[in-house]
């Protein structure tokens, strides 16, 4: 293994890839975007709704913007489907903007992984809603998810 891997490998069974999508969910709720970027290779390709990134500093700079206008950001994310070195995610995530106003997104994901585990593509098609702070669903402290919160599907998202 190289210093540069990220647990589990390609190819990937339902534990792994469950395993995988947790931690990738777990990553984006720290809202860290150079955290966030090494579990991407240095030459990842993505598609994030009409806008594409390739490299670690442009999803940097990509995650740097995402997250200093979406605030309180809460994400869940689960499996859909995987095979090989390929996982596919739905995902919702609120959050609001800085003047209050509530939205939930709604998307899909699909992965691709090196042999070490970095993701090498993301391509990302995301739906979003206004929702108001009483319809919010996902109420943890900031960080985290806890593994008692409920998860999409228990959700009925």
């Amino acid at each position: 293994m190289t210093t540069e891997s990220r647990p589990p490998l390609p190819p990937f069974n339902r534990e792994t890839a469950i395993q995988k999508v947790r931690l990738a969910e777990d990553g984006w709720n720290t809202r860290d975007p150079h955290r966030v970027s090494f579990a991407y290779t240095v030459d990842s390709r993505w598609r994030n709704r009409a806008e594409f990134a390739t490299g670690r500093a442009e999803i940097v700079a990509f995650l740097t913007r995402k997250w200093t206008r979406e605030l309180d950001y809460r994400l869940i994310k689960e499996l859909w489907a995987f095979t090989g070195n390929r996982i596919a995610v739905r995902f919702a995530y609120e959050y609001r903007d800085d003047s209050n106003n509530w939205y939930r997104a709604y998307g899909n994901e699909n992965w691709e992984f090196d042999a070490a585990g970095l993701m090498s593509a993301r391509h990302a098609s995301i739906n979003e809603l206004p929702i108001t702070e009483k319809g919010r669903m996902f109420h943890w402290p900031s960080g985290r998810r806890p593994d008692d919160h409920p998860g999409l599907s228990d959700l009925g998202l």
